[in-house]
Parts: structure tokens; C-alpha cells; sequence
């Protein structure tokens, strides 16, 4: 009898140990399981991350390229009118307003080509001496025969011409960097397009003030 109970007590307790190692596997398994489940989600979140990072670090698309590629164009246009200004307007608000373009848009055509420049991208070719007829299709782009007829005008005629010529300009350049807003995502380029619209906005409003005390 006594042997007996010694074989059954043993008996039990290689069922109990395996039991137990058998509920130890299944836990260390479920673990394993989280773990690798927890690796998998976190790789797949990483290049989630990765991108939101990098929009946020300043990565740029098509939109951004176009932008400045056609407002250096734009820009261009604005300051040769602009240079105009000083040996043939009458009015010496017109000439100020004609130095304050220039002195805020050379800079900008400099920032956005070094924005291309650093995206692998070509800098536009100056066209001055062109018409800028190659980029006509630009909203508020001077004609080839604009540009010639206000090289030509001088005194009064020159300022009403240059102001309201400078108001569409202006209209077409607030409607490219709407376009950019909207569109871009180069956070320096949507910063600048904000910045064009302030200031050309503002600038509308004066020389549409101008033209009518004219």
C-alpha cells in the first residue's frame, strides 16, 4: 500500500510539472507573439513617421517647383518694369513704389533659386530683352507690346500706365502663390507665397489709390 501511494503521488506530480510546463510555453509563446506583433507595427508606423517628418523637415513637390519656377519669371518682369521707373516717371511715389518692388523682389528670386538649385532643378533663363512672350501664360505677365509701349511713355503717361500695368502683374502674381497654398509643400515656399500675397495685396490697394487721385 505504502509503495502504491509513493508510485501515485509521483505519478501526479509528473502530470502537475507537465502541466505547468505546458501553460509556461503558452505564455512565453503569447509574449513572443506580442513582441513580434509589436515590432511589425512599429516598422509599419515608421515609414509613416518617416514621411510626416519629412513634410515637416521641408519636402517639396511638383507644385513648389512650378511655383518658383514661374515666379522667378514673374518677379523678373516686375523689377524690369520697375527699373523703368526712375529715369521716366513724373511722380515721385511711383518712383518709391517702383524702388520698393524691386528692393523686396530681387531677394525673393534669389531665395527661390537657390530652392531649385537645391532640389536639382533648372533655374529659369532671364528673358529680359525677350518680350517675356516664353511666359506669357503666366497670370498678369506683360505682352511683348505692353513692355514696349511703357519703355516708351514718360511723365504723367508713363505713371498711369506703369501703375495700372503693375496692378494686373500684381493680381497675377497673388493669384500663383494662392495656387501654391493651396497646392505646394515646401514650407518655405508656402510661407513665401503668404508673403507675396500680404505685401502685393497691399501694394494693389495703394497703386489702385494712386490711380484714382491721379
Amino acid at each position: 500500500m505504502t509503495a502504491s501511494r509513493g508510485f501515485l503521488r509521483r505519478a501526479a506530480l509528473t502530470v502537475t510539472a507537465g502541466a505547468a510546463a505546458l501553460v509556461l510555453t503558452a505564455c512565453g509563446g503569447d509574449a513572443d507573439d506580442r513582441h513580434d506583433m509589436g515590432s511589425t507595427a512599429s516598422e509599419s508606423g515608421s515609414p509613416q513617421a518617416g514621411s510626416s517628418g519629412g513634410a515637416e523637415a521641408g519636402g517639396h513637390n511638383k507644385a513648389d517647383v512650378g511655383f518658383a519656377e514661374e515666379m522667378i519669371q514673374h518677379h523678373r518682369q516686375a523689377v524690369d518694369m520697375a527699373e523703368l521707373a526712375a529715369g521716366r516717371a513724373a511722380s515721385q511715389q511711383v518712383k518709391d513704389l517702383a524702388t520698393k518692388i524691386k528692393g523686396a523682389q530681387d531677394p525673393e528670386i534669389e531665395t527661390m533659386s537657390g530652392w531649385l538649385t537645391a532640389w536639382g532643378e533648372k533655374v529659369p533663363e532671364d528673358m529680359a530683352g525677350m518680350g517675356h512672350d516664353m511666359a506669357s501664360g503666366m497670370p498678369g505677365m506683360m505682352s511683348a507690346e505692353d513692355m514696349a509701349a511703357l519703355e516708351k511713355a514718360s511723365g504723367a503717361a508713363f505713371d498711369e500706365k506703369f501703375l495700372t500695368l503693375m496692378v494686373e502683374h500684381h493680381e497675377g502674381a497673388v493669384e500663383m502663390a494662392e495656387t501654391e497654398k493651396a497646392e505646394g509643400r515646401y514650407g518655405p515656399a508656402i510661407d513665401l507665397a503668404e508673403d507675396v500675397i500680404t505685401a502685393q495685396t497691399a501694394e494693389i490697394e495703394q497703386m489702385e489709390k494712386m490711380l484714382d487721385e491721379g
